[in-house]
């Protein structure tokens, strides 16, 4: 027999979106994708860095990815010491497992959220603990003074939407007696974020992404932000070359260009409300949301149903199994057009 750990061996991975070979066929809202190119500035970038030969692809890139630190720190206020460049947001995810909880120590998230945590602590055989959420999207049974390495907060919550305040949030770093990681990915659709907070609670660590905002999903970019203690931590396990020459081009071209984003998730965010109107007349139950997607239960509450209905009209959405969420469906946003297709679908769906 193959030596596997035996933690290995026994877990399920980790199962994304369906991504479809075809895919200019299909209107694709199931995996929180931008519908809008990346900013121009970041084409040019990547050429830029690229060459006319291509030649600089020979030597390896800057270790330390200087260049978007630096745009990051002066994007966010901060000291580049307080910023990590990553290969996508879930790199620094699993780095925080490995810097912060050993075999058999426990991490803890929300349920439903991201359930891509469990994964990463399995890997690290660590051990997982979950809060369920009230009707009022408050958590379920979280005790006074959580004693765990970790605890991932996704906020906006991703597949549901909803965000938590603040004062929360601020209330809960002094609840954590380890690290409270909140997970941003979707923060730049929202009315407001926990950044500044890193100031505050030395145990708070921000995550974000530029898959979503910034159009930049197929480039596997990321970041954290946190005390420049818990920053040298993270770049000591981290590959040392975790971002790619065109990689570094790209993110600093997309953090520098912040009026071709502040309109792209405008247009987005617009899109997200009258959409959601447009949803609840059709008696389709949807949460608020700040992220860039909607979670909608049709009157029947028969997820499957509608879900297997836009499939065969070539709609991909994202139905999770999961009995906490089988009621409804998780609906990116995409271009207006996109999204009237998916409106005309529905009514013939019923």
């Amino acid at each position: 027999m193959i030596p596997l750990r035996d933690n290995i061996r026994n877990m399920a991975g980790y199962v994304p979106g369906f991504q479809p070979d075809d895919g200019q066929d299909w209107i694709k809202l199931n995996t929180n994708e931008n519908p809008y190119p990346p900013s121009p500035a970041v084409r040019e970038a990547i050429l830029r860095e690229l060459g006319e030969d291509g030649a600089r692809l020979r030597q390896y890139p800057d270790a330390a990815s200087r260049a978007g630190r630096q745009e990051a720190a002066r994007l966010y206020g901060v000291d580049p010491a307080w910023v990590i460049m990553a290969n996508g947001s879930d790199e620094v995810l699993n780095n925080l497992i490995r810097a912060f909880a050993g075999e058999g120590e426990e991490i803890a998230y929300v349920h439903p959220s991201y359930s891509y945590y469990a994964t990463l602590a399995e890997i690290q055989g660590a051990r997982v603990c979950t809060f369920g959420l009230t009707d009022k999207w408050e958590l379920d049974g979280f005790p006074e003074r959580y004693e765990g390495k970790l605890f991932f907060l996704t906020n906006p919550n991703a597949p549901l939407g909803f965000a938590y305040p603040r004062e929360f949030i601020e209330e809960l770093a002094g609840r954590v007696a380890g690290m409270l990681v909140v997970d941003e990915a979707y923060a730049d659709f929202a009315d407001d974020n926990a950044l500044d907070l890193v100031h505050k609670y030395e145990n708070l660590v921000v995550t974000r992404t530029l898959s979503k905002s910034y159009s930049l999903a197929g480039m596997r970019l990321g970041l954290a932000v946190a005390r420049p203690e818990v920053i040298a931590a993270l770049d000591k396990i981290r590959d040392h070359y975790n971002l790619d020459r065109l990689a570094q081009a790209a993110v600093t071209a997309a953090l520098r260009d912040q009026e071709y984003f502040s309109r792209c998730v405008q247009r987005i965010r617009e899109t997200r409300d009258w959409f959601s109107v447009e949803l609840q007349v059709l008696d389709y139950s949807v949460i608020p949301s700040q992220g860039n997607y909607l979670f909608a239960s049709p009157p029947d509450r028969d997820g499957k149903r509608v879900y297997d209905a836009l499939y065969q009209r070539r709609i991909l959405v994202r139905y999770f199994s999961d009995p906490a969420l089988a009621h409804g469906l998780r609906i990116s946003i995409g271009t207006r057009e996109e999204m009237m297709a998916t409106l005309d679908a529905l009514r013939e769906i019923g």
